[in-house]
């Protein structure tokens, strides 16, 4: 799950793979705003074909927070 969301996130935010840890925090150390994050979650519900609500979205800080909730809500 992690190699999925670190993919969606290097394309999204334009930041190198590698780049990216579970530690990363979205905004701070990836350069994330509210509308990429926004973003890139829609782009995950369509390909696991899940839904996350509003109060899971204010929740993730970092890269692993979004894969923690996705490997809890598949």
């Amino acid at each position: 799950m992690f190699d999925s969301v670190r993919q969606a996130l290097a394309k999204q935010l334009r930041v190198p793979a590698e780049n990216i840890t579970p530690a990363s925090r979205i905004k701070e150390d990836l350069g994330a705003d509210s509308l990429d994050v926004l973003q890139l979650l829609m782009t995950i519900e369509e390909e696991l074909g899940i839904t996350i609500p509003d109060e899971a979205l204010a929740e993730f800080r970092t890269v692993s927070d979004i894969v923690t909730y996705l490997e809890d809500h598949r």
